[in-house]
């Protein structure tokens, strides 16, 4: 009998060994179960993108803000309920946008293999096709993430780094996802794209210190600029661009800015109070290229946070609500 025991439990430690081995995220992990959902992910992309190249920025934030909130589950994808507030509702995440493009993306996907390709590898995959297809870098996307059961609005307020966080408090951040410094630098390189709200910027040029001062670690020329022409006063929401001049080209034109203290926001200029960091920035504007590969690893990198594997999650049949 004990020896009939200890092979039955050995037995059971080879297959959870077999399964959690088996439960990792893989290149081409839908080759044979859904083998054309890549080529219509990238389809769509390829061919809407570009009548809306902004959304190339909006698609890698809104995979960047689910990813730093209880790992790349697609829990920012959710819709509130009656009984629960969603991540998509919490105050950072209600400029997010793009949510009808991965809804449009996944009616397609499910047409073709109904219960198989999870919002989360959809999120992912359409964040690296749309800033390929607008010129930036290519990065590998590992998949076979499942869907998080659970979104609450009260969790990106504590894991998201925010416009106004000195440096510390963005490696703190960053460090309790599993990433480092360099990789802080390199990912909001994505600045390069896009716009923000003036809002974000308000306070740093009109009440910094609560005595209706500028912050004095930004450009004063640029500042001037801004509230002459953009941020005209402390209530003014308007967009602006990020980085001024290339919101659409994927460059080393954030780092540029950022070395000019002319970096939007305060979370910017702190980039420049650590050697560190001051290394990293210096490192990146040797070329393009370098920037690009380094950049897609730190993209894969992040895509691997806290994903959901086999039984943690499941696959939504809409991307907006977990499956009842």
């Amino acid at each position: 009998m004990g020896s009939q025991s200890y092979f039955k439990a050995l037995i059971i430690c080879l297959i959870a060994l077999i399964g959690s081995t088996q439960a990792q995220l893989q290149l081409g992990f839908y080759a044979k179960s859904c083998p054309k959902a890549e080529q219509i992910i990238l389809k769509y992309v390829v061919e809407h993108i570009h009548n809306a190249p902004s959304l190339a920025a909006a698609l890698i934030r809104l995979h960047f803000h689910d990813c730093f909130v209880n790992g790349c589950d697609g829990s920012v994808l959710v819709d509130s309920t009656p009984g629960n507030q969603a991540e998509k509702d919490a105050i950072p995440n209600l400029t997010l946008r793009g949510f009808g493009f991965i809804e449009a993306i996944k009616r397609l996907v499910e047409a073709e293999c109904p219960g198989v390709v999870s919002c989360a590898d959809i999120l992912a995959l359409t964040a690296r096709d749309s800033i390929h297809a607008t010129g930036g870098p290519y990065w590998n996307v590992p998949t076979g993430r499942r869907d998080g059961f659970i979104s609450r609005a009260a969790d990106p307020l504590r894991s998201l780094p925010a416009p106004f966080h000195n440096l510390t408090t963005q490696l703190t951040l960053f460090g309790n996802v599993g990433l480092d410094a360099n990789d802080l630098v390199l990912l909001v390189g994505a600045h390069t794209i896009g716009i923000a709200h003036c809002s974000s910027i308000s306070t740093r040029l009109y009440n910094f210190t609560g005595k209706g001062d500028t912050d004095p670690t930004i450009d004063s020329g640029y500042a001037k600029n801004l509230k002459t022409f953009k941020c005209k006063n402390i209530n003014d929401n308007s967009l602006i661009e990020m980085d001024p001049g290339s919101r659409d080209t994927f460059d080393l034109g954030y780092y540029k800015q950022v070395v000019k203290r002319r970096g939007l926001f305060q979370s910017d200029a702190e980039l420049l109070t650590s050697p560190i960091t001051r290394s990293i920035i210096a490192s990146q504007l040797q070329s393009t290229q370098g920037f690009f590969a380094e950049f897609a690893k730190s993209m894969e990198k992040m895509g691997r946070i806290n994903v959901k594997l086999g039984a943690e999650g499941e696959i939504r049949k809409h991307c907006a609500r977990v499956n009842n």
